[in-house]
Formats: C-alpha cells, sequence, structure tokens
C-alpha cells in the first residue's frame, strides 16, 4: 500500500532518537524525547485549503522538524508514519 496526501498535507517518517548520550550513557525509551526530526515521505498537491491558495515547499525526501505532537499516527506494512499539515512544519534541515 502506499499513503498518498491530499490537499496540503505531508506524511513523514520520524527519525530514530539516538540511544545513547554524547557521554555514552545508555537512555531507556522512557527517558528518551519525542523526535522532531523527519523525513519527508510524500507530499499533498497543495491548492485551495480554507479559501486560501497553499503552495507546497516541502518535497519529498526533505528532512523536516515538527511539533513535537502535532499530526496524526498512522501505521501501514509494520511502519509508522505522521500525516502533519505543512503548517505544522516548522523548518526544513538542510
Amino acid at each position: 500500500m502506499k499513503l498518498k496526501p491530499l490537499a496540503d498535507r505531508v506524511v513523514i517518517k520520524t527519525i530514530e532518537a539516538e540511544e545513547t548520550t554524547k557521554s555514552g550513557i545508555i537512555l531507556t525509551s522512557a527517558a528518551q524525547e519525542k523526535p522532531q526530526i523527519a523525513e519527508v515521505i510524500e507530499v499533498g498537491p497543495g491548492g485551495m485549503v480554507d479559501g486560501k491558495e497553499v503552495v507546497m515547499v516541502v518535497k519529498k525526501g526533505d528532512r523536516v522538524i515538527t511539533s513535537k505532537y502535532s499530526g496524526t499516527e498512522v501505521k501501514l506494512d509494520g511502519v509508522e508514519y505522521n500525516v502533519v499539515r505543512q503548517s505544522d512544519i516548522l523548518a526544513i534541515v538542510e
């Protein structure tokens, strides 16, 4: 199966958080923060959303920073994705 987002939606996959600190301390899953950096998997076409023209700025393959608890989590073929609006993306990591 394949996810194809509509309007100004973007499908992202979070990049796994580091399990150890820079000093070598291993963190339990409870101590780890929810990762905010993700890879863009698929991008919607944009267009008219709520009466305003939305031009999609992000593209497939971009690494982005999102709001901590934004979007809708979806599990497809054993892989977890997050579907967010483009406006929930805070920055593109270059």
